[in-house]
């Protein structure tokens, strides 16, 4: 890439927060973050895709396409977004959908960008669409039009700013607009990883960490990280302080095991916010369908929380179908919490929405 300009003055960033490059990550996140595209572990349709991205940008002396990466909590959008400013040899620039509240928030992110920085933007599905409108020009022209003052003295100011790359996380891709979804160049969805990935995830961080990590100990972590490399991280570290309490140091799979017992966590990698919902709609309403407000309400938690948190794993897992009528237990649904369907149940046997 070509010798970048000193950084132009603007509009001060509103929130400090908003300007924190890769360096300023809290330290257990960075040591766990893998640093390069070919550090990171699964999904791999994405990763060649970004790999094909980065070196055309590289070799053409530009900045990167926009970006738009989607997909459950936890699966490693914002790792990527770190990966590609290193991989780019640029700053990342983080903020989020909701801190940005008006037109001349994002003026102030945009203009303190150096050519080629990387503005990551996490729930950008939760933009106020008045500023959302401003990152069309952004995104396609690189300036963006101001305006100054109402009425009779109402002027409109344009402003040029450095290219630079947008990565937009979102998990909740059908709430993005479509203008503003099509002016990505990749729109790449990240899934739940596979055992053997989480595997991996938990043997590396283990080493990275100086976990004294046993197989069978990883094994068990990863059986119940609900396909997730956030919670892969958060179990081993809770277990590693379980052990160093209580088995000596040594993360074997009975501590583990013990451990996980005490976050109450089963071998499904159900919590006991799972088995509650799962429960409840099977003693309270004989299987369902029952509506998530109900649920939620009879559970004590938020309705955005159980669509947002708990359901998708339990529907992934086949716990649950959601239904025009409501939500309905499965027969596995019923078995993993010891219960019998009802004679009768149509249990498992609606059709999926």
């Amino acid at each position: 890439m070509s010798d970048k300009p000193s950084r132009p003055k603007g509009p001060a960033a509103p929130h400090t927060q908003l300007n924190q490059p890769v360096a300023e990550s809290p330290a257990a996140e960075s040591i766990l973050r893998p640093p390069t595209l070919k550090d990171f572990t699964g999904q791999a349709k994405t990763v060649e895709r970004l790999k094909v991205m980065v070196g055309a940008a590289k070799s053409r002396g530009e900045a990167l396409n926009h970006v738009l990466l989607s997909g459950p909590p936890g699966l490693g959008k914002t790792t990527l977004a770190f990966i590609l400013g290193h991989e780019m040899g640029t700053k990342v620039r983080v903020t989020s959908g909701p801190v940005i509240e008006k037109a001349g928030d994002l003026a102030g992110l945009l203009t303190n960008l150096v050519e080629g920085d990387i503005l990551f933007i996490d729930e950008i599905h939760r933009l106020a669409k008045t500023v959302e409108e401003y990152l069309y020009s952004a995104m396609e022209d690189y300036r963006i039009d101001i305006l100054i003052d109402q009425g009779p003295n109402a002027r409109s100011v344009r402003l040029s700013i450095p290219r630079f790359t947008l990565i937009g996380a979102t998990t909740r891709t059908g709430l993005l607009t479509a203008p503003l979804r099509s002016r990505f160049t990749l729109q790449s969805r990240l899934d739940y990883y596979t055992h053997d990935e989480l595997l991996q995830i938990v043997r590396r961080s283990g080493r990275l960490l100086k976990v004294e990590l046993e197989e069978g100990g990883a094994q068990v972590i990863a059986a119940r990280a609900r396909g997730t490399p956030r919670i892969v991280n958060n179990l081993l570290s809770f277990v590693r302080d379980y052990a160093q309490q209580r088995h000596g140091g040594k993360v074997t799979a009975a501590a583990a095991e013990a451990a996980l017992e005490l976050l109450e966590i089963d071998r499904h990698g159900l919590d006991e916010m799972d088995k509650r919902i799962l429960r409840i709609m099977a003693q309270n309403y004989q299987g369902g369908p029952v509506g998530v407000n109900t649920i939620a309400v009879a559970v004590g938690e938020e309705e955005h929380t159980l669509e947002e948190v708990h359901e998708p794993f339990l529907i992934q897992e086949g716990y649950l179908q959601r239904t025009a009528q409501g939500r309905v237990l499965t027969a596995k649904g019923w078995t993993v919490i010891g219960l019998e369907p009802p004679s009768g149940s149509t249990s498992g046997q609606t059709v999926l929405l």
